[in-house]
């Protein structure tokens, strides 16, 4: 498959949302409205019904899920390591970059990249690895801001209730309960996830208006290249000749570690007022590198 047909839908509606925030194209007001429905209706709504459908039998593996998160827990834990042993840097700056280094962006990027190129029924697999990716990182960022540890189960509690792990583990339930949805209803649900793919697209290509590369732009491609090339290829080492896992599920774990640093992570530098140009620029230079790392590793991995 020709990386061009995978990126290019993708990259022009991102491009569309950026042109119509750029250029005052909506207001300000209009694009509340859209990050609101999408992110807490239809992307919630799509995760819901996505994992609702799923043959968990196929997707359901401890080994999958250590081939993704033993490789990011080994470069956070190796990059707050040295920058605090060799640079002298302050463990709560250090983890930061850490979390720069290992935090996707899979629910906008990895996962209409995977379902592109791989098909809709790895959804789902992308699903149940993402339930704690958010939790795990950013509570390990919080502990080691020390002077946050006091408050990390309140910094915590949003994510547990946040619509992407509740719509997750809703649809998880229903699942292996077997609870029967009657099937208009499972069409309705699906009618109204249709635009969830695109419209996520958009309003990340508009948001990207608001952070700027200049500032921090050295630090930014460190945790670029790490982000986009180190922390895949440590995924595809360990899920291709440390689990001998199939083609198919290495190319789903890979992809998703190579997409670009996800916003929340600006998110979490802004409540530990820490680190934020650095994260802003890096969360804006990832994401247009990626659409060239992106190729590359799509070009290695999807026939």
């Amino acid at each position: 498959m020709q990386p061009l047909s995978v990126l290019f839908p993708l990259v022009f509606v991102a491009l569309i949302g950026f042109i119509c925030a750029r250029f005052n194209l909506f207001s300000n007001e209009h694009f509340v409205g859209l990050r609101q429905f999408f992110f807490n209706l239809a992307i919630p709504t799509l995760l819901f019904i996505s994992m609702y459908q799923a043959d968990l039998s196929r997707v359901l593996s401890a080994t999958v899920m250590i081939s993704f998160y033993g490789p990011v827990l080994t470069v956070y834990i190796l990059c707050t390591s040295l920058l605090k042993i060799i640079k002298k840097t302050p463990l709560a700056d250090s983890a930061i970059f850490a979390l720069g280094c290992t935090y996707s962006n899979t629910v906008l990027v990895g996962l209409p990249i995977i379902i592109t190129s791989l098909g809709a029924q790895y959804g789902a697999l992308v699903f149940i690895i993402i339930t704690f990716h958010s939790a795990m990182l950013f509570a390990l960022t919080f502990f080691c801001a020390t002077e946050h540890k006091n408050n990390l189960v309140k910094l915590l509690k949003p994510l547990f209730i946040n619509p992407i792990v509740l719509s997750i583990s809703c649809g998880l339930l229903a699942n292996l309960l077997n609870i029967a949805l009657p099937q208009p209803v499972q069409s309705a649900l699906l009618l109204l996830a249709e635009p969830a793919i695109a419209g996520a697209l958009f309003v990340l290509g508009a948001s990207l208006v608001n952070y700027s590369i200049k500032h921090a732009w050295q630090p930014a491609l460190l945790i670029s290249l790490i982000k986009l090339i180190i922390l895949p290829l440590a995924v595809y080492v360990t899920a291709r000749w440390g689990f001998k896992l199939d083609t198919t599920l290495i190319s789903v774990v890979t992809l998703m570690s190579a997409s670009p640093l996800g916003v929340n992570a600006y998110l979490v530098t802004r409540q530990l007022n820490t680190q934020q140009a650095v994260m802003a620029s890096s969360v804006a230079l990832s994401t247009l590198l990626s659409i060239v790392t992106l190729s590359l590793w799509l070009t290695a991995l999807v026939p």
